[in-house]
């Protein structure tokens, strides 16, 4: 929910730049509910131990923090992709629609095993079900793009290039989260 922030940012963003909208509202929903969907399995995830020892009260000022910080990072890796996908590969609308929907719910579904816990995901392993949840939502999404359902979304095939640059993107993004995670912690020592 947090990144919502930051692909809200995004969209707002690149529909002053782009002579069509980034992502269709069907696509956007689209979008959400496999998002969401990939999420119903949270609750079996492990709470960290230090939290079960000493719970954290709610706070406001660092949540608002973390949004806009994060947020931030998405929406770099989100203007990232637009560049590729416009200037690089020069997409048709409905086929730069398909990059970002790929790139956005890859991201905000796999940036859940980073900032889900103060610990590595080495530390900290995600529960099964949260693991198996996020995977088969992308690899679902991902795959709906080469059936004629994905037609109906407005979706466009992709070539392996593209593909392959959108992992490289997603890649790229998960592992600046990990580093700003880190720096983040240590700025705000929110402990």
């Amino acid at each position: 929910m947090l990144l919502y922030f930051g692909n809200m940012f995004s969209m707002a963003g690149a529909s002053v730049f782009l002579p069509f909208l980034p992502m269709l509202p069907v696509q956007i929903i689209l979008n959400n509910f496999l998002y969401d969907f990939s999420q119903f399995t949270i609750s079996t995830d492990k709470v960290d131990r230090e939290d079960i020892l000493k719970p954290r009260r709610f706070n406001v000022a660092f949540l608002k923090k973390f949004m806009l910080v994060f947020g931030l990072v998405s929406s770099i890796f989100d203007f990232l992709t637009f560049g590729a996908l416009y200037f690089v590969f020069k997409l048709s609308p409905s086929g730069f629609q398909t990059g970002w929907f790929i790139e956005s719910l890859a991201t905000q579904v796999f940036v859940i095993f980073i900032i889900r816990t103060k610990q590595s995901i080495m530390k900290s392993i995600p529960s099964k079900p949260l693991v198996f949840s996020a995977i088969g939502v992308v690899v679902v999404g991902w795959g709906i793009l080469m059936t004629q359902v994905g037609k109906i979304f407005g979706f466009a095939p992709l070539s392996w290039n593209i593909a392959v640059s959108i992992i490289g993107i997603v890649l790229l993004y998960l592992i600046c989260v990990v580093f700003v995670k880190k720096w983040f912690y240590k700025k705000f020592n929110e402990l």
